[in-house]
């Protein structure tokens, strides 16, 4: 039955710290997403959000509940096969871009490649049709410093989904852009799910940025306060 979901939650605590240092940064979540979804979460600073996306990004586990990816259950899993899981089914977007300073776009771009073992010939074709796809041919030889952050965002996309990943997790991806770049990036993004049918879960603090997507989770005190579907999906 879990099968049908492609990530579930089921009464998944997470604590911190011990006796009167002890947070709890998740009360027993509850949530169900499925295959094509795109989903907004938001929340104050110090809602769960973040530690939720840690657990979705399997960088850490439950401390009780369960956390099943289709249908596996995460926190029964090696550290070393959630690492593998994360390489070949998970892809991720950050506020800050995180690209390698040295090394071009291209570069940037196929290093995900490099770690699955991917041939020169095949991971080179797939980082330049990807780059192509986010409207940056001819910029592929182009180091971060010389690209804008909108160009550098796009880059970090390719990055994240060069390897075809089930989900995407995007952290806050418009939050360093000005609002016609965020603009830009929420199109690419809500183009890859609904021509591509990629599954993303995104955290922003903005409501027109929650506003691209179909579903939106609301984490307060460690709880899912609301979890609706978006009015022009409704």
């Amino acid at each position: 039955m879990t099968n049908e979901w492609l990530i579930e939650l089921c009464g998944v605590t997470k604590v911190y710290g011990a006796g009167q240092t002890q947070v709890l940064a998740l009360t027993g979540i509850d949530l169900q997403i499925g295959n094509g979804e795109f989903v907004a979460v938001m929340g104050p600073s110090g809602s769960g959000k973040s530690t939720f996306m840690n657990i979705l990004g399997c960088l850490d586990v439950p401390s009780s509940g369960r956390f099943l990816f289709r249908g596996v259950e995460v926190g029964k899993l090696s550290r070393d096969q959630r690492a593998l899981l994360r390489r070949h089914y998970l892809g991720f977007v950050f506020q800050q871009f995180n690209l390698l300073s040295r090394m071009s776009a291209l570069e940037n771009v196929e290093l995900p490649l490099i770690y699955r073992g991917v041939p020169v010939a095949e991971r080179r074709a797939r980082a330049l049709d990807v780059l192509a796809a986010m409207g940056l041919k001819g910029r592929e030889k182009h180091t971060p410093v010389e690209l804008s952050g909108g160009q550098q965002q796009r880059v970090a996309i390719a990055r994240a989904i060069v390897t075809n990943p089930a989900v995407l997790l995007a952290d806050e991806p418009t939050g360093s852009l000005d609002t016609k770049r965020t603009r830009e990036i929420m199109e690419i993004l809500t183009r890859l799910n609904r021509d591509h049918g990629l599954t993303i879960v995104m955290v922003t603090h903005e409501p027109d940025v929650a506003a691209y997507t179909q579903r939106c989770v609301h984490f307060l005190d460690g709880a899912i306060a609301i979890d609706e579907p978006q009015k022009a999906f409704a």
